[in-house]
């Protein structure tokens, strides 16, 4: 099935890929494997901000992980020109959790794009990845996950 077919069938709805901030691009491709920047965790009200451990918990941490897993297939999507069936797998993931200083959880945070990933593409979003604590983020945002997936 297509990855095209299978987000569809879970009612899964990308949403249009986030502008750079700052002066960086929003993916790199080099031959078959498509780099794509750190994308936060946006939702129609704005950014999902705060330390996990502190204002937020790991379940609401987890949340913002998933919607930052969103937003890196919207850039898988946009650098393919609208074709999501180019993405062959993902192949790493590098999380980064804004969280206090004695929280240790930061993996259980980042599975929440792990899992997302896992069940929207099946064994192609099975991925290597980094989970680290960040003293603080961009905007004060609560995760920020760059990725690396591999296209056809």
């Amino acid at each position: 099935m297509s990855i095209a077919a299978m987000l569809a069938e879970k009612g899964i709805t990308l949403p249009d890929a986030n502008a750079p901030a700052a002066n960086y691009v929003p993916f790199v491709q080099v031959d078959k494997l498509l780099f794509v920047s750190g994308q936060i965790p946006l939702t129609g009200d704005g950014p999902v901000t705060g330390k996990v451990g502190g204002d937020l918990s790991v379940e609401e941490g987890a949340a913002a992980a998933k919607l930052c897993a969103l937003s890196l297939l919207s850039q898988v999507k946009a650098a393919c020109g609208g074709d999501i069936d180019r993405l062959k797998r993902v192949v790493k993931l590098t999380g980064f959790v804004n969280s206090t200083p004695d929280f240790t959880q930061q993996p259980q945070v980042i599975n929440g794009a792990s899992d997302f990933l896992v069940d929207a593409l099946g064994e192609a979003g099975r991925h290597s990845r980094s989970a680290v604590s960040a003293g603080a983020l961009p905007l004060g945002v609560a995760v920020e996950i760059e990725g690396i997936f591999e296209l056809i």
